[in-house]
Parts: C-alpha cells; sequence; structure tokens
C-alpha cells in the first residue's frame, strides 16, 4: 500500500468509569452508567480497529455519543446545564503535541474530544481505501464521501460545539481554530482529488480539470497558511506535505491548461504553460524527499511513489515534445517569457463538507432517571463545586501518574491545566501510548 494521504495520530484519552458511587442511586441510573462505560470502551476499541466499517462507526458512535448527550443537555430543551455536565473528569491527548494531554471536567470536551476522533476516523478509513493500487469506483467514492463526512464534523465541532466551553481551547492545540479549519480544508481538498482523478480517468475536457487541480492547490495553501502561524516544532511535517500537495497540483493545472492552450491553437503560450507544469512538477518531487525527512507527528505518506503522481510526470513530458514538435512544423509561435496567469474557475466538481449532527439524547435519559443521581450524596472531597477541577501535584518521586483532583468555587475556576510529559499510570491498551503512527488504523 503506498500512502497517498498525511494523517496525524488519533487522539489517546484515559479510561473513565462513570463508578457515581452514592450519587447514581437508582437501578436506571447505574444502568445508563454502565451502558457509558461500555459504548465508550467499545467505540474506542473500534477507532483503532482497521476492519472497522463506516456502518459499525456509526452504530457504535451514536450509542456513546446519544448516552453522554444526557450529561449535557436539558431533558425540557431550555438552556440551563444539566447537573450532571461537571461530574466527570475526562483526559485527552492532543493530535500534535503527543502525549501531553489536557483535563477538564466537563461533558462537553468529552463529547467535542470524541466527535474529533470521529472526524479523524473518517479521514484515516479514506486514506486506507485510497493507498490501494486498484481501487474500485465504489471505493472511490466511499473515499469520497468519508473526507466530506470528515469536513462536515469537523466543521460543526467548531461551530457548534467549541464555543460551548467554559474554557477556550489553548492556542496550537486541537480544538483551537486554526487546527481545526486546518483539517476541514484539508479533507475538502483531499475529496476534490478524487474528483480530480475521476475527471481524468473518463476524459472529461481539460479546461474542468486544469480548473479543478487549480482550486484544489489553493485549498493545500490555505491549510498551509492556516498552520504557518502554529510552532514549527508540531506542525512543519503537516505543512511540508501541503506544500508538496499544493505544487503538484499546480502541476496538474499548468499541465492540462496547457492542452486547453494547444486545443486553441495557442502553441506558444501552451509549451510556457507546460513549462511552468514541469518547474512545479520538479519542486514537488522535491518536496516529496523533504517531507519524507521531516519529523513530527502522523504517518508519512508517499505520494512520489503513487502511481497518480508518476502519471503526471510521464504525460507532462510527452505533451510537452509534442508542443514542441507542432510549434516546430506547424504554428512557428514565439514562447512567452512569462508563464499565464491561471484565471481558472471550475464550475462543477467542488467539495462542500456534509453537514453533520450529533444523534439525538437516548430515550433511556428520562426525567425520573436524572433523578435518579443524587448530587448531595456525592463525598465532600469529591464534589462538583466547579464546572473544573483544579489539580493538585503529587510529592517528588510521584510525578508522572495521574494528578488528583480538588474542589474549587465555582466563581473562579482555574484554566484547563496539562498533565506531566512524564510516564502516565497505565491505561487501557487501545489508549494512551497505542494510537500512533505505527497502528494499523492511524494509516
Amino acid at each position: 500500500m503506498t500512502h497517498w494521504f498525511h494523517r496525524n495520530p488519533l487522539k489517546a484519552t484515559a479510561p473513565v468509569s462513570f463508578n457515581f458511587y452514592g450519587v447514581a442511586s437508582t437501578p436506571a441510573a447505574s444502568k445508563i452508567c454502565s451502558d457509558l462505560r461500555t459504548s465508550r470502551a467499545r467505540l474506542l476499541e473500534l477507532f483503532t480497529d482497521p476492519s472497522c466499517t463506516p456502518e459499525t462507526m456509526r452504530s457504535a458512535s451514536d450509542a456513546y455519543l446519544s448516552l453522554i448527550l444526557g450529561f449535557i443537555n436539558s431533558l425540557d430543551g431550555g438552556t440551563q446545564d444539566n447537573k450532571l455536565r461537571y461530574i466527570q473528569n475526562f483526559k485527552w491527548t492532543d493530535t500534535l503535541q503527543g502525549n501531553l494531554p489536557s483535563a477538564q471536567q466537563d461533558a462537553v470536551f468529552e463529547l467535542i474530544s470524541m466527535g474529533f476522533n470521529l472526524g479523524l476516523w473518517y479521514s484515516k478509513y479514506a486514506s486506507r481505501l485510497a493507498g490501494k493500487e486498484d481501487i474500485t469506483e465504489d471505493e472511490a467514492k466511499e473515499v469520497h464521501r468519508s473526507l466530506k463526512i470528515a469536513a462536515g464534523i469537523f466543521s460543526h465541532l467548531k461551530e457548534g460545539h467549541i464555543p460551548k466551553l467554559i474554557t477556550p481551547a489553548e492556542k496550537g492545540r486541537d480544538l483551537e481554530s486554526r487546527v481545526i479549519d486546518a483539517y476541514v480544508i484539508q479533507c475538502q481538498a483531499e475529496a476534490q482529488e478524487v474528483t480530480i482523478a475521476r475527471a481524468i480517468e473518463l476524459k472529461h475536457n481539460p479546461g474542468l480539470i486544469a480548473a479543478l487541480a487549480y482550486e484544489t492547490a489553493n485549498f493545500y495553501q490555505r491549510v498551509d497558511h492556516t498552520l504557518s502561524s502554529l510552532d514549527p516544532v508540531y506542525i512543519a511535517k503537516w505543512r511540508s506535505y501541503t506544500q508538496l500537495k499544493m505544487c503538484f497540483y499546480m502541476a496538474y493545472a499548468f499541465c492540462y491548461h496547457g492542452q486547453t492552450l494547444l486545443a486553441s491553437d495557442k502553441c506558444g503560450e501552451a509549451i510556457r504553460s507546460l513549462q511552468e507544469s514541469e518547474k512545479f512538477y520538479g519542486k514537488a518531487e522535491a518536496l516529496c524527499k523533504e517531507y519524507g525527512q521531516t519529523k513530527g507527528p502522523g504517518t508519512t505518506a508517499k505520494p512520489s511513489g503513487h502511481l497518480f503522481f508518476r502519471k503526471l510526470g510521464a504525460q507532462l513530458k510527452n505533451t510537452l515534445e509534442k508542443c514542441q514538435r507542432e510549434n516546430g512544423f506547424i504554428y512557428f509561435q514565439k514562447v512567452p517569457p512569462e508563464a499565464p496567469e491561471l484565471e481558472l474557475k471550475a464550475n462543477y466538481g467542488l467539495v462542500q463538507p456534509v453537514p453533520f449532527e450529533f444523534p439525538a439524547m437516548s430515550p433511556q435519559w428520562t426525567p425520573e432517571v436524572l433523578a435518579g443521581f443524587d448530587l448531595t450524596k456525592r463525598p465532600k472531597d469529591d464534589s462538583v463545586r466547579s464546572p473544573l477541577s483544579m489539580y493538585r501535584r503529587l510529592p517528588q518521586g510521584h510525578q508522572g501518574h495521574i494528578l488528583s483532583c480538588s474542589p474549587r468555587s465555582i466563581s473562579n475556576p482555574p484554566a484547563m491545566m496539562s498533565l506531566p510529559t512524564q510516564k502516565l499510570r497505565p491505561l487501557s491498551p487501545i489508549l494512551w501510548g497505542k494510537v500512533n503512527e505505527s497502528h494499523p488504523a492511524s494509516t
């Protein structure tokens, strides 16, 4: 398999037991806690299962998310916070900053983080399908759809849920606008790549293909610009990927624009366009090597080894040679010193995210079930007095264990805090330390 798309690692998380001893005071409340625990574990397992299908993923994600929404949404549809929203602490790592986790005692943080992984899963699923040499038409459609779904998920999180967090997203981390925008735009660009491949296969008008390639190159340029203000330690590899893809699709745009010019008997301009394509293709080849040598999170794509990449090089060479022959025998046109300005606008094939919504709250949640959670029974040293819990570091020699919590006044909630980067207390095998670029489901 030749990886065509760059993929950052999945977010990792600490296990959550949902054991609210004394608080879950009825059998129905205890049953929901048990279902939350098992459905969460099941969903996390599927994130790293390479055999998981979109249908299975949708079923598992709906099962868990519909339950966790019962900690967030008001049963009567009002705007008041659910009394359970701040009952449980959740810890998640970052796709870019490795095993440096953050924690919030907020079910909205859990909903967003799990939704983020869902978007990543759809993008990784698309990558695995696209990496096949002999991809079928149905598989190509599945790649296209999965990438649009991923873009829709990231957009939905940004617009509908991240603003609801008590603690603003930390700069440079997954939930910050620049990072999530980069994920949205990249998914759109990659879906458009599928459109271009399909248009080439069906021998559509070269003008349309050139316009689509130009729009796609602009998408990648936007991703690179969005990432440029972030810490290069974390995004250098990702930026290198977006730059090589930008150059590659500029090469495609100039190549097919050259064919359009030749069809209009503008052979001199066609030659200059193809020469510009040759220049961008050379840049893309050089950036492929640079990308492969750049350290950073995520899998390393190998676009230069992919048939789609190699075919452009051969096509470009043959088309340029043809134009030069035709100009020497028929047209005798002067080759302009400047490359033509690409003012191409695609009227077809442009990708928009598929609108996404979280599932409805589980019907298991009723006023009677919610009443079965008695917060007055919570131990005093574990009471819910604020939207977030303040962390207390353990004594020297115990650093690296998960930090303990202490209550804090709701009028002055602390900022979201990061846990130590040292080794953490042993976690579920599908969680911390197992979701990285070496895992089969992370490709």
